[in-house]
């Protein structure tokens, strides 16, 4: 898909909020793509505030960078925490946790659009 037009937009005017318990995704519909920006509170963890008792494990994959905070992740074979800076690819199937007491903060460009949906 060809960029034809000049777009600029901001987070804090989101197309969409998808907001959960210590969290909120802010969704951007852009040049054909949907971005998101996550923000997860100290204590925030996908299998306890996101997923339910049928689907235990985040079944979306995830391209994206860390603006600030730290995070865990887990999945088969692998477990890392991400910082500000790291740029992540992450597989479906895994779980993920804020790490510390600040805020974690990540954008992402791949698999915004159907999480959390």
């Amino acid at each position: 898909m060809a960029i034809d037009e000049f777009l600029l937009r901001r987070f804090e005017q989101p197309d969409e909020v998808r907001e959960f318990p210590l969290g909120r995704l802010e969704l951007v519909e852009i040049g054909g793509m949907t971005l998101g920006r996550a923000t997860y509170e100290p204590g925030w963890r996908w299998s306890e505030h996101i997923g339910s008792s049928a689907d235990e494990r985040c079944q979306v994959e995830h391209l994206g960078i860390v603006v600030s905070g730290r995070a865990a992740v887990s999945g088969a074979g692998y477990e890392a925490v991400m910082g500000p800076g790291d740029i992540f690819a992450v597989p479906p199937d895994h779980d993920s946790w804020v790490v510390g007491d600040e805020p974690y903060v990540s954008l992402h460009f791949l698999g915004a659009d159907s999480y959390a949906s």
